[in-house]
Parts: C-alpha cells; sequence; structure tokens
C-alpha cells in the first residue's frame, strides 16, 4: 500500500483543484492521489495557520513535511519578505507544490525533496511542521531533534498534532529539547505547540 509519507511514482494520477480561504488570503491548489488531504486543505494544516503570528524579525522558515505546499505558499503571501523552504519525501506533492507556488504567484519559494532535515543547509528562524504521524514515533521524535539542531538561538518551532495521536508524548519529548514549550490554542482534539529554542546557543 502506498502511503503520503513515501515516494510512489506508480500511482495513476487524479488531478484537482480546491479553492480555500486562510484568514482573508485566498489561494488555490493542485492536489493529486498519493499525497496528504488531496480532496482540500485538512483541519489541522488550517489549524495551525490560523493559530500562529510570526514577529517581523523573522526572516527565514522551513516548513518540514510540505506536502503539495499549503503552509510555505500561505506563508510566502503573507510575508512576501521571508525566505521560506518546504521539505518533503514524495517527489509528487513536491510537483504539486512547485505548480501551487506558480499558481499563486510565489515562485521564490524552494521545495526540495528529502527525508527529514537531510538536505538543508543552514539554521532558520522558524520551523513549522504537522508531522506524518503514521511515519512512526521514531521518525517524529528524529523531525523534534533536527528541528533543535537547524534552528537558531531564539528560533522557534510550531507543530499541530492531534492529542489522540501523541500530543502529550510530543510535549514530553520537546521539553527535553527546548527551553520552553507551551500549548498555543487547541480545537477539536487538535494542539498547536510552540517550541522555543534559549536565545544562548
Amino acid at each position: 500500500m502506498s502511503h503520503y509519507y513515501t515516494n510512489d511514482p506508480t500511482l495513476d494520477h487524479d488531478v484537482k483543484t480546491f479553492d480555500v480561504d486562510i484568514k482573508g488570503v485566498s489561494l488555490r491548489f493542485y492536489t493529486d492521489r498519493g499525497v496528504f488531504s488531496k480532496d482540500g486543505l485538512d483541519f489541522g494544516t488550517r489549524f495551525l495557520l490560523e493559530s500562529i503570528e510570526l514577529n517581523s524579525d523573522v526572516s527565514s522558515i522551513i516548513d518540514m513535511g510540505c506536502g503539495y505546499g499549503p503552509v510555505a505558499i500561505y506563508l510566502a503571501k503573507k510575508y512576501p519578505n521571508v525566505s521560506i523552504e518546504g521539505y518533503d519525501i514524495n517527489e509528487r506533492a513536491l510537483d504539486l507544490a512547485r505548480k501551487n507556488a506558480h499558481l499563486n504567484q510565489v515562485d521564490s519559494l524552494h521545495f526540495e525533496a528529502a527525508f527529514l532535515f537531510e538536505r538543508v543547509q543552514n539554521k532558520v528562524d522558524v520551523i513549522l511542521t504537522n508531522p506524518p504521524i503514521r511515519a512512526g514515533k521514531a521518525t517524529i521524535f528524529k523531525l523534534y531533534e533536527d528541528a533543535y539542531q537547524y534552528l537558531y538561538p531564539g528560533g522557534m518551532l510550531f507543530v499541530v498534532i492531534q492529542k489522540k495521536q501523541g500530543a502529550p508524548s510530543t510535549v514530553e519529548k520537546l521539553k527535553t529539547l527546548f527551553d520552553s514549550v507551551e500549548l498555543i490554542d487547541r480545537n477539536k482534539g487538535y494542539w498547536v505547540l510552540l517550541a522555543k529554542k534559549s536565545k544562548i546557543d
């Protein structure tokens, strides 16, 4: 069976489009079979984006597990002067992300195929993730560990995760890595967490 967190080029295509408005930002996306949330923006991703506001001093962002690009593209529209990179293991999702960036007129976005942070070159101010729960706890916890390493001092990691799919254990893991961890919002069983790295590295 194929999963959205794997790369399966043999899947038949079933390209669709949908429109969405997030906090006054209107976007359109292509989706396809074999990518996460192909029928529309998932609740967790929307909730994450509706729950966060970034400071004006943020200049670089990573969207880890970017899928077809909704997080990176929304942020690029809202914060046009910020450098944003998206990474995913799913090549089909990345092809869609690049098309969606062009469709939504944010061609400066950089999307790259990678397992977690293996291709990341530089540290950033902010990392966001809606982690691929079905990839397993070991992969998710490695994502958190690597995220800490690729944040500047004072950097922030935002995570959206369902309580029933491991939010409490995520909080405990993040507390072993980050200077502070807080629950900034919750709704319908989803938690949005903010982990902050100490300003002294």
